[in-house]
């Protein structure tokens, strides 16, 4: 079971900024956990060098769905978010497929079931920059960010990341598998993307994960 969250402030900006790693010795002693990240986000949707002060966000990998409504609903963290917070949004995911690597391993794994048609796509990429690239990247981000931005299928989208300029990673909500793969594979803007960066070498490492998205929950608490 993986699990991403995005929670939004009005107050409390700061105290969120200092979970980036306050948060960490929580979450590494959390029982069931096998892997996570604490991510800023970029302002706007997609990449973007200006970070968004107002939205943070952690992706976890657990051992099986009741340690992660365990953590989301019950613990101490929650709770104190549930106080700090204007509002929180997760969403409950399986991996369909995830190749790549993230920190010198792949932390999904797909169960091989099939994808249930009704339920709605999650997409996470992710990328390490070479650093004698940033440029180009950073270039080429305005027509990506455009691209999926036009997707027909595309409902959501966030830049996320560990690092500003270097780590990037975006999070994706699409209306079906069907809407991901015509974006993937029809020749446009996206193909050319990627074409691009496998040529020009731009990423270090990088992965690309799916996801069938099993349940979302909202909730607003007006802090």
């Amino acid at each position: 079971m993986t699990t991403i969250s995005f929670f939004k402030y009005r107050k409390n900006k700061f105290w969120a900024f200092t979970q980036m790693s306050l948060a960490f010795k929580v979450l590494n002693e959390t029982p069931g956990i096998l892997f996570f990240k604490l991510l800023g986000t970029g302002a706007g949707n997609g990449f973007s060098l200006l970070p968004d002060f107002s939205t943070y966000s952690i992706i976890c990998v657990w051992e099986d769905e009741l340690h992660a409504t365990k953590f989301i609903s019950d613990s101490d963290h929650s709770k104190l978010i549930s106080k700090k917070a204007f509002s929180r949004e997760d969403f409950f995911l399986k991996t369909i497929k995830s190749h790549g690597k993230w920190d010198g391993k792949n932390p999904f794994f797909s169960s091989g079931d099939e994808v249930d048609k009704k339920n709605k796509i999650g997409i996470i990429t992710r990328a390490t920059l070479n650093t004698n690239r940033l440029l180009e990247f950073w270039k080429s981000v305005p027509k990506a960010s455009l691209a999926i931005k036009n997707a027909e299928g595309v409902e959501w989208f966030k830049g996320i990341g560990e690092w500003p300029f270097i780590q990037q990673a975006t999070f994706s909500v699409w209306d079906s598998l069907e809407s991901v793969k015509k974006f993937a594979y029809n020749k446009g803007i996206h193909s050319e993307i990627v074409v691009k960066t496998k040529k020009r070498k731009w990423y270090k490492e990088d992965l690309f994960a799916r996801f069938e998205i099993l349940k979302s929950q909202f909730k607003i608490f007006k802090n």
